[in-house]
């Protein structure tokens, strides 16, 4: 690590005075993140003026993320604005004994045994949202997917007795916390700290979601306090039927409420915070982009139907079916490796550091990005492509350093398991309750905030099921438009 660096680290072209490569990040963020890969393994950006560093080399961001971690603290621009609204959650807090303690904590919530005490409410759940839906009338699918991952995340948080207008208000007011967040992360830090009237409304929102969950502890801690009645008072006369329905009503938040050594009020705040922005911003948007790519391709359409009913013929879905839906999961994992779902991650220098020979200064922000890695030609050939039978070869060296949708090392994404069960609950739930949808507005364009989310996309859904696809040598590669991948233009972050 002392080694001298001796590569002059090459700077991106396009900065401007004042504003350095942040108008390139705000207006066209996938293309210019994914042209760096063109400019050496480690890239000079500057954001505003403040230097930062990007990797492009998957081997090299292993190095931060895994190898030399200590080094590269859990920091940077990014990260500093999310821990304003997360606080000290798991995503956001410094490297250390805290962090450490609190991961040790929480890993029994989301091991697989606990997550499936929780798989049949959560299917519940879902089957009742998506069922709710009107027939034949257009729906905004990326609004739809978030309040459906949030309602199934709540209830697995929880618990299934959430009371109703605590979960109403969740989903009201996750959508404008997360624009006003990363608003925060793209403007300078003292525009944020000025009473300007989307500070104060976004500091509202912050504080009325802290006592939302504030409510929703007291409501956990109540019902663990009360004395045994229904299925707890009948699985305590030995029903055992009864015992796992109670077991169903619990949430994993439970686990954090009955600890040894139990977190604050205002850790478990934060944790809940980190928890329930995970469940909206990352699942939510990959089962968006998945329904979307499944209109695109009726070959992948119809063999995920096939596999569904030989799996569940007639009767419900059961947390069980999950682990015999191969294809269903491929399918999952190719949206997560085109479209995100973090676009742009950020640490920081402890001490001047030699990173594949480039001098990175201690404080300098280092950046990776996910996006970048998971489009790389050398390692997923035609990466604008999807194409779920790329991961039917198995997960190769260089597969698995690329694919990098859940972090790697210490501090790797603790829900990864449950994110694919409620990825693969949602999505069979839709399938199975819809036999037919199609997209009703023009193909999405890619839009980078914090993840890689569509601009607008609707969808109709019908009980009767589409025509048969017109036979085809490669049914699961039909396009039937304009494919959107990193030359598409997105949006301004911004808003």
């Amino acid at each position: 690590m002392n080694a001298p660096a001796t590569s002059p680290t090459p700077t991106a072209p396009g900065g401007l005075p004042l504003l350095g490569h942040g108008l390139q990040l705000a207006r066209n963020p996938l293309p210019f993140i994914t042209s760096l890969r063109d400019h050496g393994p480690v890239v000079r950006i500057r954001i505003g003026p403040t230097p930062a560093y990007v990797v492009t080399d998957p081997a090299l961001t292993r190095k931060v993320l895994v190898t030399d971690a200590a080094h590269y603290a859990k920091g940077g621009k990014i990260i500093d604005a999310l821990r304003v609204f997360f606080g000290d959650g798991l995503a956001t807090i410094a490297d250390g004994d805290a962090h450490l303690r609190n991961r040790r904590l929480m890993q029994p919530m989301f091991n697989k045994a606990h997550i499936a005490d929780r798989g049949d409410a959560m299917i519940e759940q879902v089957a009742s949202a998506v069922g709710a839906w009107p027939e034949g009338q257009p729906r905004d699918v990326y609004e739809d997917m978030n309040e459906v991952t949030l309602g199934a995340f709540l209830v697995a948080l929880f618990g299934a007795d959430l009371p109703e207008h605590l979960a109403g208000e969740f989903t009201a007011l996750m959508p404008d916390i997360m624009e006003g967040t990363i608003r925060q992360t793209i403007l300078p830090p003292w525009v944020t700290r000025l009473p300007l009237p989307a500070n104060r409304a976004h500091a509202q929102r912050v504080a009325r979601l802290r006592a939302l969950i504030d409510q929703a502890i007291d409501h956990r801690t109540r019902r663990a306090a009360g004395p045994p009645s229904g299925a707890a008072a009948a699985a305590d006369a030995g029903c055992p039927h009864a015992a796992a329905a109670g077991e169903q009503r619990t949430g994993l938040f439970d686990t954090l409420l009955t600890a040894e050594d139990p977190l604050t009020r205002q850790q478990l705040q934060d944790e809940a915070i980190t928890l329930l922005t995970g469940a909206i911003e990352t699942t939510g948007t990959t089962l968006a982009w998945t329904l979307y790519e499944i209109t695109r391709h009726p070959g992948i359409e119809q063999r995920l139907r096939e596999e569904l009913a030989t799996v569940c013929a007639d009767r419900p879905l059961a947390y069980e079916d999950l682990e015999h839906l191969p294809y269903a999961r491929r399918v999952l994992q190719e949206a997560i490796r085109k479209y995100g779902p973090a676009w742009l991650v950020t640490r920081t220098a402890t001490r001047d550091l030699d990173l594949g020979g480039h001098l990175v200064p201690e404080g300098a922000d280092v950046v990776w990005s996910p996006y970048l890695h998971q489009h790389d030609p050398a390692v997923f050939s035609d990466p604008g492509a999807f194409d779920p039978d790329r991961w039917t070869t198995g997960d190769t060296a260089a597969t698995r350093g690329s694919f990098l949708a859940f972090g790697d090392g210490r501090r790797k994404c603790i829900g990864e398991n449950f994110a694919w069960a409620e990825l693969q609950i949602i999505l069979a739930t839709v399938l199975r309750t819809w036999p037919s949808f199609r997209l009703t507005s023009r193909a999405p364009r890619p839009q980078a905030v914090v993840t890689v989310k569509p601009d607008r996309m609707t969808m109709r859904f019908h009980r009767q099921p589409a025509p048969a696809p017109r036979s085809t040598d490669d049914p699961a590669r039909i396009t039937t438009g304009p494919e959107p991948g990193p030359d598409t233009e997105p949006s301004p972050s911004t808003g």
